[in-house]
């Protein structure tokens, strides 16, 4: 098994077409056909039905999928690696963030970054814990900060806790003044703003609200974090929301929860089987450095702690 031969495989997985396939891996179509019947041959499997000119993954090929994604891109962050050791002049960094953290302190951070290493390329995707996990242990991202979920996290990543967050009850500044602490109950016949399935504070906000005893009433659902807080602006409902996207919102009035709070804890994580590449190393010396720069200034939200 070659490289080439998973980068011929890999494209036409993609396109579901030889002729497409060739074309994007500039290379005649039967040389492709060629290298990939020699693949088959030596897995002794087939890997794509192609019948009536349709082609499509066999069993075989769905396994191999994500193995041959998962070296190509093991592939191109050790040519990059090689790349930086002539001193971080250029190279990629992949970074996930969750929405709450992109609102907040990442965008400072990533300015520190650009400004001492310019040659390297930034490339950041916006998404919950969840994806960004399967991101991570499918070769796709680098780095990704997250949440980390309650019961741990399983050993093929490695997760250095950065911060703790408190979720905060959002209001419309318009609206009446909630007391100084509220009561999760006490929200019970107010009206909510939902975030849209499969976002990890829609399934934090429905599980606090039942342990308490109540379903949420919601006046509109199915957004995600820069909708939920405009629509709490517009004085829809309240919402429960991180307190690292709060700042800077005039229009937005944060109460924190009475005993007990609930907090999430945001951690740097990487796969454990993949050391950092200098790039990624030098992020996480800015993160740090940046994090330590917000608490010698007294400049960190309220709500959110560090975890150094």
């Amino acid at each position: 098994m070659t490289l080439q031969q998973l980068v011929y495989f890999l494209a036409v997985a993609q396109t579901r077409h030889f002729t497409r396939a060739a074309q994007r891996a500039h290379v005649a179509q039967p040389s492709l056909s060629k290298q990939i019947s020699s693949l088959e041959a030596e897995l002794g499997a087939a890997l794509f039905t192609r019948a009536r000119g349709n082609v499509a993954l066999t069993a075989a090929g769905e396994a191999l999928l994500p193995i041959a994604k998962r070296i190509l891109s093991d592939v191109d962050s050790a040519r990059l690696e090689v790349a930086e050791l002539v001193g971080l002049r250029q190279g990629r960094i992949r970074l996930g963030a969750t929405p709450s953290v992109c609102v907040g302190v990442l965008a400072d951070v990533l300015r520190r970054y650009h400004d001492r290493y310019p040659g390297i390329r930034l490339q950041v995707e916006e998404s919950g814990s969840r994806d960004l996990t399967s991101a991570l242990l499918g070769g796709e991202l680098d780095l990704a900060l997250l949440i980390v979920p309650p019961q741990g996290v399983e050993s093929a990543l490695t997760m250095t806790p950065v911060l703790r967050e408190h979720l905060m009850v959002a209001s419309s500044a318009a609206e009446a003044a909630l007391p100084g602490t509220v009561r999760l109950e006490s929200l019970r016949d107010r009206p909510m703003v939902m975030f849209r399935s499969g976002y990890d504070l829609r399934e934090t906000t429905l599980h606090a609200c039942r342990e308490v005893g109540f379903e949420p009433t919601l006046a509109v659902e199915g957004g995600e974090m820069d909708a939920v807080l405009r629509f709490v602006e517009a004085g829809l409902g309240v919402a429960l929301v991180p307190s690292l996207v709060l700042p800077g919102r005039p229009g937005l009035r944060a109460t924190p929860l009475a005993s007990p709070p609930i907090r999430r804890t945001i951690a740097l994580a990487h796969r454990t089987d993949t050391p950092p590449t200098a790039a990624a190393r030098a992020f996480r010396s800015t993160l740090f450095g940046h994090i330590d720069a917000l608490v010698a200034a007294n400049a960190l939200p309220p709500g959110v702690e560090p975890l150094r």
